[in-house]
């Protein structure tokens, strides 16, 4: 899926003759796609970061030593920046509306007794419980007698983090989900940088998701999938890491030439290993949290791991092995599962710690007394297997229809999006200033901009992986891959749009890689560069516009019904 891209730009410049460029390569070039300049090996498996420019920062007037520093200081300052702002987005006014939206009425409350009992307890019907939690005094009506749950509890430990820290209400139930929205902006920054080695493109993917709508909503409410989000993401940037570390082991054991130039060399690539692979376990125990937060972690898991060999492999080939797979198999593929697979069944494992622990856990004792072929597997592991089947069964026959739920083969275009949260204020209630009465809804709408721009981003993605083999595209849709595809099994299973928010991150660096292509080259003409710079500034004008434009239905702002109205574009998103 990954065999590396600008690696095989690079390695057929170097075979091309000498001389003026070929016609077709003048016509790439206007398109930004011209072969890289030749470079020795130990460039092609671990490419250089480029000097940080300093123009931006000479023409403001700050001499040329300090704006160097400035500009290596923006390396992290510009990161921080972005999630900054996403962090003040996501917390404001975190607590409003003070309702339990949309599945917070489940998770908020089992987090809340995740925190007393170690496991999900049991609560009275919605209806009863719902109101008693939100009353002045607030009045909580919780049993310790086992509930049966259709997902892990990873993310109701998370969401019952900040109730330990903030109280049982909207800001404490909200609060760990902004704050991890907050940090995978943050996140996405730095792997957009690794990844297209720019600054400037990893603060773009960063404030592309800053100002995308579902990944809003889904930081300002306390669901799962935002978790699931962000401990995938995680993953994703530790085996970039990873991915670099193990080739600039493989770059410094191959011999160096006369001319200073390192070549390709069979032996070295054959034999050299790549030592412990610190961030690849880790991201191995990323991938366990995601599982254990809710199931469609583990397509995270499968592709992952398969990314990763491909990964290996490339950098075999690229290094100099006749026989990439076989040197594989031999040197990384023992240690590459084995630092994923393992690892991310112990952590999910160790995520049921409290329900293990309890007395009164749902199905807790089921295998206690109970013989059979499988009696030598300790009672507490047959439970919880017998527990994870009933789960298993429960969620691929839920068929029960619901008004907003949609088909995957909609999401990319945001065609049925959930509404969390509707009220109809009069005038002189809740902020209501019109005559003819408001609305205050919190729509989980990714920013229509940004997701129809990403349709066309992904297209011009495939192209670059399938055409191209940029390993780059072929990671970024990877990532779409594992969040999205899997769905298309479940078609006639009651599925929801916001379970978009899992690829947000590989969307949003599918845009600043098409962005990418569109400024052009370093070496390109000064009139390709400004077209360029126009083209990416209008793109992220519209999306910011579009962003601020449905702010308030991202936030339950009260607006007058005709504005509300307005904004629904579609006759499915009401």
């Amino acid at each position: 899926m990954t065999s590396d891209t600008a690696t095989g730009d690079r390695i057929r410049a170097q075979g091309a003759p000498s001389g003026e460029p070929s016609a077709w390569a003048l016509r790439l070039r206007r398109f930004g796609h011209d072969p890289l300049p030749r470079a020795d090996t130990r460039d092609l498996l671990v490419p250089p970061f480029p000097a940080p420019g300093t123009r931006l920062w000479t023409a403001l007037g700050i001499a040329p030593g300090p704006a160097a520093r400035v500009a290596r200081a923006m390396d992290w300052a510009g990161p921080v920046l972005v999630a900054l702002v996403a962090g003040a987005l996501r917390f404001w006014r975190l607590g409003s509306p003070r309702a339990l939206v949309f599945d917070e009425t489940y998770y908020a409350k089992d987090a809340w007794s995740m925190l007393r009992y170690g496991y999900e307890g049991t609560w009275p019907d919605r209806k009863i419980s719902d109101p008693e939690i939100l009353a002045h005094p607030q009045v909580v009506s919780l049993t310790d007698v086992g509930s049966f749950v259709a997902h892990p509890p990873l993310g109701k430990w998370v969401i019952a983090l900040g109730e330990w820290a903030f109280g049982f209400g909207p800001f404490g139930w909200r609060f760990m989900t902004a704050l991890l929205g907050t940090l995978s902006v943050l996140m996405l920054c730095r792997i957009g940088r690794r990844l297209f080695r720019s600054t400037f493109l990893g603060c773009l993917a960063g404030t592309l998701m800053t100002l995308d709508g579902l990944h809003l909503v889904m930081s300002r409410a306390a669901l799962l999938d935002l978790v699931v989000m962000f401990f995938a993401l995680a993953a994703f940037g530790c085996l970039l890491i990873d991915r670099d570390r193990a080739r600039g082991r493989l770059a410094a054991a191959l011999p160096v030439g006369g001319d200073g130039h390192a070549g390709p060399d069979a032996d070295s690539a054959e034999r050299t290993g790549t030592g412990v692979r610190p961030w690849r376990l880790a991201a191995g125990v990323f991938l366990g949290l995601a599982a254990a937060s809710k199931w469609n972690g583990l397509y995270f898991l499968a592709l992952f791991t398969a990314l990763t060999v491909l990964w290996d492999v490339g950098a075999r080939r690229v290094a100099g092995a006749p026989r990439p797979y076989r040197a594989v198999l031999r040197r990384d593929l023992g240690r590459s599962v084995l630092s994923l697979v393992p690892v991310a069944v112990v952590t999910y494992l160790a995520t049921w710690s409290g329900w293990f622990a309890s007395g009164d856990g749902y199905g807790r004792h089921w295998a206690d007394g109970r013989g059979g072929t499988w009696s030598w597997i300790p009672a507490p592991l047959r439970s919880l297997w017998h527990y994870e089947h009933a789960v298993y069964a429960f969620n691929i026959d839920l068929h029960s229809p619901h008004p907003y739920q949609s088909n995957p083969w909609s999401w990319l275009v945001q065609g049925r999006p959930v509404s969390f949260f509707y009220e109809s204020p009069a005038a002189g209630q809740q902020g209501c200033t019109s005559g003819r009465g408001c609305s205050q809804e919190i729509l989980a709408l990714g920013t229509p901009v940004l997701w129809w721009a990403g349709c066309g981003a992904l297209g011009y993605l495939l192209f670059r992986w399938a055409l191209r083999r940029d390993w780059r595209a072929g990671a970024v849709l990877c990532g779409v891959a594992a969040g999205y595809l899997p769905w298309f099994a479940y078609q006639d299973r009651t599925i929801f749009n916001f379970y978009a928010v899992a690829f947000v991150p590989y969307l949003c660096l599918a845009v600043a890689m098409a962005a990418g292509a569109l400024l052009g080259r370093p070496g390109a003409s000064r009139r390709r560069r400004e077209a360029g710079v126009v083209g990416v500034g209008l793109l992220v004008l519209l999306v910011a516009w579009n962003f601020v434009y449905f702010f308030p239905l991202y936030t339950g702002t009260t607006i007058p019904y005709a504005d509300w109205q307005a904004r629904m574009w579609l006759d499915t998103w009401i």
